[in-house]
């Protein structure tokens, strides 16, 4: 897939079919999967079309996982979520991103790779989504410092 196919790059109808812009950090965008069968399930992209870890720079990596872990911290404080699961694939959608995962003990696929396109999804209203980015973004404020 190259950069003029990347939805992530482009931000087209396909990116937001799948997911909501909740904010830009320092090297990425967080945004909120439409599907919460986890619920805070997020994805983390790189804010320039990358495919491998490894061809950012060490300043690039750096404040990538920065943001990453910055992420993963306020969707478990949010969510109260037992553990983050974090995966990246890019077999099909290149473009270098996270799914940052909560999993909660009992619940859907505790102690399992999560499904990424389970046949029957959990889709919230657009006050529901709204809700749950405003959350996100007040723990992101606490947790940046700001």
């Amino acid at each position: 897939m190259s950069r003029k196919d990347c939805f992530y790059c482009k931000k087209d109808e396909q990116l937001t079919n799948l997911m909501i812009e909740i904010c830009k950090m320092p090297s990425s965008i967080l945004y909120l999967n439409r599907d919460q069968t986890h619920k805070g399930r997020c994805i983390i992209a790189f804010h320039s079309h990358k495919r491998e870890l490894f061809e950012l720079s060490e300043i690039e990596l750096t404040s990538f996982m920065k943001d990453v872990s910055m992420a993963a911290e306020a969707i478990q404080k949010v969510f109260q979520a037992d553990k983050i699961n974090y995966a990246i694939y890019g077999d099909l959608i290149s473009h270098l991103h996270f799914h940052l995962v909560p999993k909660y003990k009992g619940k859907t696929e505790w102690g399992e790779a999560f499904v990424n396109s389970p046949e029957s999804k959990v889709l919230l209203n657009n006050g529901e989504n709204k809700q749950r980015i405003e959350t996100i973004l007040d723990q992101l404020n606490i947790t940046r410092g700001i």
